[in-house]
């Protein structure tokens, strides 16, 4: 079969198959470097609905930031330490990337809460928004407050979606590391080697990092936006852990599918080199049917106008295909 031809082909030159595959899966992970998590708005929507043509109506007469309003909420410990308020507005107020604030208002049911609107220059999904929320937290409200007695914090849904953010994000490479070891010590049980496992978990890995890499060039960057229809706008926070849980489990059902038939036939002829090209050549159509299913499955996603229903399923069919093309066609049969 051509499976069978394929595979005795990679190993008359393993190496060279093994090095090509994992620089091409490489060079197509790169752009996952630059991932930055964040939240898309409705300036991301198809132009020709409402809810887009109502958001650059306001972004036109009232300036991109109107769209991503915060609020500062202020709780004076005293009514003298509310007097020192106006430094607070005044501090906000001139700072880089601060469009306006409004004069605080007062509770009528505490009278030593306070309420002030802020309105950026840029929008609630740029960057700059961001350094400004953390300027704001971090440097320039501390030092407006000085000793006063006044618990200041700035909120609103682009403060709460940078914080929401920031907690996925500062924890996703634990999920990662823990998902990564608990299938090499699964791996290993099943075995009952180092080196299988360890291959299985880093070309898995480098599969779905290649994935990420073209999410980050389609999505973030906007390539090809002018085929796509897609605007450049941060990665989901929650959308990296989703597509590891999912391609990886994927993934793992191949790789077991195929060692596992590899090893039968190891333990029946004791040829490691037919093993692997008679495994992969009784597992190919299977394995290639079953991710071609995935693709069209994940594929049909993108007809969707949503942009993350879309930025899933591009990234669920590029992940399915390139760990049913790349990895198992190419890099497993090369490195076993």
């Amino acid at each position: 079969t051509f499976a069978y031809r394929w595979s005795r082909a990679l190993q008359a030159r393993p190496w060279t198959a093994l090095i090509t595959g994992s620089v091409i899966l490489l060079v197509l992970a790169a752009p996952v470097l630059s991932l930055r998590l964040g939240f898309s708005d409705e300036g991301n929507f198809p132009e020709d609905t409402t809810t887009r043509r109502a958001y650059d109506l306001l972004a036109d007469g009232f300036g991109e930031g109107f769209n991503g309003p915060m609020l500062v909420a202020v709780k004076a410990g005293s009514p003298d330490a509310a007097q020192q308020l106006n430094v607070v507005q005044q501090a906000i107020a001139s700072t880089s990337g601060v469009q306006a604030i409004s004069p605080p208002f007062q509770s009528a049911v505490d009278p030593q809460a306070f309420l002030m609107q802020l309105i950026p220059m840029t929008a609630p999904q740029d960057l700059e928004t961001e350094h400004l929320v953390r300027e704001l937290r971090d440097t320039v409200i501390p030092a407006a407050v000085g000793a006063a007695d006044l618990n200041v914090m700035v909120t609103g849904a682009v403060p709460a979606s940078i914080d929401f953010s920031d907690y996925l994000g500062g924890r996703t490479l634990f999920f990662f590391v823990a998902v990564l070891a608990v299938s090499f010590l699964i791996l290993a049980a099943v075995f009952r080697s180092v080196l299988v496992p360890l291959k299985a978990v880093v070309v898995n890995t480098l599969s779905i990092a290649s994935a990420y890499g073209v999410v980050v060039a389609l999505f973030q960057w906007g390539w090809l936006g002018g085929i796509t229809g897609i605007e450049p706008a941060p990665i989901e926070p929650f959308v990296p852990m989703m597509l590891f849980a999912i391609v990886f489990g994927l993934s793992m059902d191949y790789e077991v599918f195929l060692l596992s038939r590899i090893k039968e036939e190891y333990d029946k002829t004791g040829d490691a080199v037919t093993s692997v090209a008679d495994g992969l050549a009784s597992t190919a159509r299977v394995i290639t049917a079953a991710a071609a299913i995935m693709v069209v499955v994940f594929g049909s996603f993108l007809l969707e106008d949503n942009r993350i229903v879309k930025l899933f399923g591009t990234g669920l069919a590029l992940a399915v295909f390139l760990d049913a093309t790349f990895v198992r066609m190419l890099l497993v049969p090369a490195a076993m």
